[in-house]
């Protein structure tokens, strides 16, 4: 099945949605271990896991991800409650006055994945040149957030695509494997 095909069976699974607060109690977890860094989550939309609880609890840093232009890295800028303003896509980031920020732990949203740590988003490959580029110039932990019902046998990787470190789930934490 190709990559589109993929998509589509993901975001249908992603439709059914799991259990929020299950999913909270895990990423909070996961992020104990990385106290005091910076944290990039993001803002959900269209049916996506509900990373806004577990950024709540986070003991370091938060920011949120920007779309700058078509084809680039993502930016990323502090975040701490303020009301956030529109962005292309129907992404909602913060206002231009919020400091930058270079996060060490990102929450990924995605389509589907797969246990070893393959991911689908929506096709633009923003996360893949950012975790590019913060793993080349620095660490960068990618962790997948996501319903259970999204997860697919087999995603084929191409040689750009970025692997997730973790994936957190409705049911619990996914190390990827090869």
């Amino acid at each position: 099945m190709d990559k589109p095909a993929l998509r589509a069976l993901a975001l249908a699974a992603r439709d059914q949605g799991g259990d929020q607060d299950a999913l909270a109690r895990h990423l909070i977890a996961a992020l104990a271990p990385h106290a005091g860094e910076v944290l990039s989550g993001y803002w959900p939309m269209r049916g996506e896991a509900d990373p806004r609880p577990a950024m709540a609890a986070h003991d370091g840093p938060v920011c949120l991800p920007v779309v700058p232009g078509k084809a680039v890295p993502l930016v990323f800028r502090q975040w701490k409650g303020e009301p956030l303003v529109p962005g292309p896509f129907g992404t909602s980031h913060p206002s231009d006055s919020q400091p930058l920020l270079v996060p060490t732990v990102l929450i990924v949203p995605l389509a589907g994945f797969d246990r070893r740590g393959n991911r689908i988003g929506y096709g633009g490959g923003y996360y893949d040149r950012t975790l590019q580029m913060l793993r080349e110039t620095g660490r960068a932990t990618a962790i997948g957030l996501a319903f259970a019902v999204q997860e697919l046998p087999d995603i084929p990787a191409d040689p750009f695509d970025q692997p997730l470190d973790l994936i957190v789930t409705d049911r619990g934490l996914i190390r990827p494997h090869s």
